[in-house]
């Protein structure tokens, strides 16, 4: 919440916040870290109470929509054959994946002139004949005929 903020701007709302209460500052603090304190008493008892009516341990994680549904509703083999398509095509696309990531690897090891692999391969395969390709003849302004 407070990641944006850097410690002239702290110290400057602290200021405003000692101008606008004055000598009632710590009574307002502590109102607040007792309301604060209330609130997750709150939370606790209400997780407490959800989780002794339905016969399980709930934490207040469990609460969102997709926990609650894959760890209460589902039994462990229902959960499996959800997932045991998409693990499959998961497992596929990795090994796709990896493949062309080594693919792409070699081709660039086979590119690069420091790689080891490029010098072996350059020792092993001969170099072809070089031939001398003749510079173009010049035409000489000066011989005028």
């Amino acid at each position: 919440m407070f990641e944006n903020l850097n410690w002239w701007e702290i110290g400057a709302l602290l200021l405003l916040a000692l101008l606008i209460f004055g000598d009632r500052l710590p009574n307002v603090i502590s109102d607040g870290l007792r309301m604060v304190r209330n609130l997750r008493n709150m939370a606790t008892n209400a997780t407490t109470d959800l989780s002794r009516e339905l016969g399980t341990d709930i934490k207040l994680e469990d609460l969102h929509p997709k926990a609650f549904i894959r760890k209460h509703l589902l039994s462990e083999e229902d959960e499996q054959a959800i997932r045991k398509p998409v693990q499959s095509l998961y497992e596929d696309l990795r090994k796709d994946v990896t493949g062309v990531q080594d693919e792409l690897k070699q081709v660039a090891a086979n590119v690069d002139p420091r790689s080891p692999v490029a010098t072996q391969a350059r020792e092993t395969t001969p170099a072809p004949p070089v031939t001398p390709v003749p510079a173009p003849r010049r035409q000489n302004f000066d011989d005028v005929t």
